[in-house]
């Protein structure tokens, strides 16, 4: 699968510390990320690599976007032989590689969703969601579910929990009735007919892999119809065969009105998708939306690629079968239970995530925080093998509870 595989050493577990600390003062990029202090250098198939030839099994993904892992031969054919042919033009001009990107992609969506606005990432894709949602119901306000991530941008940071802290506009641009996480009584209230859409995450990745009921999706996608408000379903991170279903709608049963999706789409190109209905994008009309970068013919070759590869390495069974593996042997350690879905999971622990994660990176496990300080999250490429969980619940054993 991987290019390097063949020649690359079985990966060893890390027996030295990592420095907490890259930043130097002539470093010139804006220092405004928490780095764990390790510089990758090298990815092949679910390992990475450090400038100091560590190798790390990758239980994180690059937040979820390494679908595929690193290496994966269809998508360095698809990058190599896009970028020889066009390496980019714009939406004014037709794309045979566009068309067949969205037409591969509303194959594996859930019927009904049958239009694509490929855009560059999740926060967008949430944006122009919101955008449809206005236009189309001439209403003011959206209902959001606390512990939300939609994004950073005016309108996704809008929606997204805890914004008071670093929202740094002047104003929101609409109207937020916020409901508690899963409260489906608060759902149904919130809901009303100045409601241009609810927005949710069917898993909250950034809260710690938190996973609705199907109740409350339901309550949601029955309110939604009843007083004329669209459902918005947020699969930035879960999405694209993560939840171990082609999308968690299709887990939880569920038809939205729109569906965003970003992250794996294109196995680490940035891509990011809006799907709508006929009926729904029938009432959008032309010069509404619009896009620069989104859609460009390198994207759209990934995204191709990155879906041919999830069907024919039949990655849905692995998904079903690695998240089964995890949940029966990861309960060990400090680990006292998993949550989430698919390959979107948290470790909920019983002593904070932050050094948990530090000790798992010196038995060469990388794996994510959340806003829960309890949490390690775990969002691998869809590629990983019972193997290295194997490695993970070993790693995770050697660590006090």
């Amino acid at each position: 699968m991987s290019k390097q595989s063949a020649t690359k050493p079985a990966l060893t577990p890390a027996a030295a510390a990592v420095s907490t600390a890259v930043a130097t003062p002539n470093d010139p990029l804006l220092d405004v990320f928490d780095r764990i202090g390790m510089t990758v250098t090298l990815g092949d198939g679910v390992t990475i690599e450090d400038s100091t030839g560590r190798r790390y099994v990758d239980f994180y993904g690059g937040h979820a976007v390494a679908s595929l892992g690193y290496g994966h031969q269809r998508l360095l054919d698809a990058l190599n032989g896009q970028a020889q042919r066009l390496f980019f033009q714009s939406n004014a001009v037709d794309l045979e590689v566009r068309t067949r990107a969205a037409a591969r992609l509303v194959k594996l969506a859930p019927r009904g969703l049958t239009k694509v606005f490929f855009v560059n990432s999740g926060a967008e894709a949430n944006e122009n969601a919101l955008r449809i949602a206005f236009l189309v119901t001439k209403r003011p306000k959206i209902v959001a579910v606390s512990g939300a991530f939609h994004g950073r941008t005016a309108a996704a940071a809008a929606i997204t929990d805890h914004h008071e802290t670093w929202y740094a506009f002047p104003r929101k641009p609409f109207d937020v009735t916020w409901v508690p996480f899963d409260d489906v009584a608060a759902l149904r209230a919130a809901i009303d007919h100045d409601t241009a859409a609810v927005i949710l995450e069917p898993v909250q990745g950034v809260a710690g892999a938190r996973a609705v009921s199907k109740a409350f999706i339901h309550a949601a996608r029955e309110s939604a119809t009843k007083t004329g408000a669209l459902l918005i379903l947020d699969e930035v991170q879960i999405g694209v065969c993560r939840s171990g279903q082609p999308f968690a709608a299709d887990h939880y049963g569920v038809l939205p009105d729109v569906l965003t999706l970003a992250k794996g789409i294109a196995g680490g190109f940035p891509c990011g998708a809006v799907l709508v209905g006929d009926a729904l994008a029938a009432q959008i009309k032309k010069g509404q939306l619009g896009t620069t970068f989104g859609g460009g013919p390198l994207a759209c070759a990934l995204v191709e690629a990155t879906l041919l590869a999830l069907e024919e390495d039949r990655v849905l069974e692995r998904v079903r079968r690695v998240s089964k593996r995890i949940q029966e042997t990861c309960v060990v350690g400090p680990v006292e239970s998993i949550q989430g879905l698919g390959l979107l999971l948290g470790l909920r622990c019983t002593r904070p995530a932050k050094e948990v994660l530090a000790e798992l990176r010196t038995r060469g496990i990388l794996a994510g925080s959340s806003h829960d300080p309890r949490v390690v999250r775990l969002l691998p490429p869809l590629v990983i093998e019972e193997a290295q969980v194997e490695q993970l619940a070993a790693a995770l054993k050697e660590i006090s509870r």
